[in-house]
């Protein structure tokens, strides 16, 4: 399976009955987690059957927990689309009802103020009234119909970093430089599988087998990632490309969530020498570090009754760790033969 042909959210798998015996939906026979597949994949561009790219149509939808729709709001902000696509956003917490979904409840009345609902699931029934899967964000919305009309989380930045150039901001980053397109799909996949989805891989595994497995796999792309960017500031050079925006979204969760809540704990992000450089030069560059909700990150992972029902006993927000150590100098920039363009010191 590619990751193009996986839906992610947040939040753990639904649940197949309300028989507690049988396996969530999400949970292959041998323990391990398998994703429920993208539902609205049509792709933006300017051909026939394709969702017309045009300013103020779209509201993109995303969760400030959630690393898949992060990784839009970077790229968005990197490339100047603000003033083109409008974002909604829900709240790091699940509601407490009896589906899995997304609420607003951090705006008023819970309901947000341009589309006029309270859960994003009401955008995926307007599109589908028959739609059971889970709502996912990053999901973008037709503002004039208020349905849902791609939640392909694969595709989207690469959709924002190519037909939508003709609104990008003067002088915006190739995020997605054409003679390296090849490379970088090739790199996604493997950031995706093994890091991305490799950590839900470790926490949502219902058997230690599917569990070792998946935490082996991590940490060995970790290190290989470790070794690849002890001569190269970012995974392609000199240049921040899409598969940095990927990697990143990942590992500034890591040490505030994964380690811990999803049991990744063989070693923090910041015990490794270049990946803790490198995901703080990120944090320090425009779109990345302003766009990053510590808050939002462990309320999720550590208080969502998705992640912990409750049962009763008194949940505990984390404390640390400490975040004012991602504006510490990092230095990446003596690996560059490159001036920093568009980056934020601490």
């Amino acid at each position: 399976m590619t990751e193009k042909d996986s839906s992610i959210s947040c939040a753990i798998p639904n649940e197949s009955s309300n028989d507690s015996s049988e396996k969530p939906a999400e949970i292959k026979a041998d323990g391990s987690f398998n994703r429920q597949t993208n539902r609205f994949t049509t792709p933006f561009g300017n051909n026939l059957g394709e969702l017309p790219v045009e300013a103020g149509r779209y509201r993109l939808l995303w969760s400030a927990a959630c690393p898949w729709a992060h990784r839009a709001v970077i790229v968005r902000k990197i490339l100047g689309l603000e003033n083109t696509i409008s974002v909604g956003k829900v709240s790091p917490l699940r509601p407490r009802i009896e589906r899995v979904d997304w609420e607003f409840s951090l705006d008023k009345d819970s309901v947000d103020p341009v589309l006029g609902v309270q859960y994003v699931s009401e955008v995926y029934l307007n599109a589908d009234s028959d739609y059971a899967g889970r709502p996912t964000v990053p999901v973008m919305v037709d503002l004039e119909t208020k349905k849902a009309v791609n939640n392909d989380y694969f595709k989207l930045t690469n959709y924002f970093e190519t037909v939508w150039s003709p609104f990008h901001k003067e002088n915006a980053p190739d995020l997605y430089p054409e003679d390296l397109r090849e490379d970088i799909d090739t790199l996604n996949e493997m950031i995706f599988h093994d890091v991305n989805n490799g950590v839900y891989k470790c926490g949502f595994a219902q058997s230690q087998e599917a569990y070792e497995l998946a935490y082996d796999t991590l940490f060995a792309r970790l290190d290989e990632l470790e070794e690849r960017l002890s001569t190269r500031r970012f995974l392609f050079g000199d240049i921040i490309t899409d598969s940095d925006v990927r990697l990143y979204t990942t590992l500034v969760r890591f040490d505030a969530a994964y380690y811990t809540a999803f049991r990744t704990n063989r070693n923090l992000i910041r015990e490794f020498t270049n990946l803790w450089g490198y995901a703080r030069d990120l944090y320090q560059t425009i779109g990345f570090g302003e766009t990053t909700d510590f808050d939002s990150i462990k309320r999720h992972y550590h208080l969502s009754i998705t992640i912990d029902p409750g049962k009763g006993e008194v949940m505990i927000l984390p404390k640390g760790p400490d975040t004012s150590v991602w504006l510490t100098e990092h230095n990446r920039e003596k690996l560059s033969n490159h001036k920093e363009k568009f980056l934020i010191k601490g």
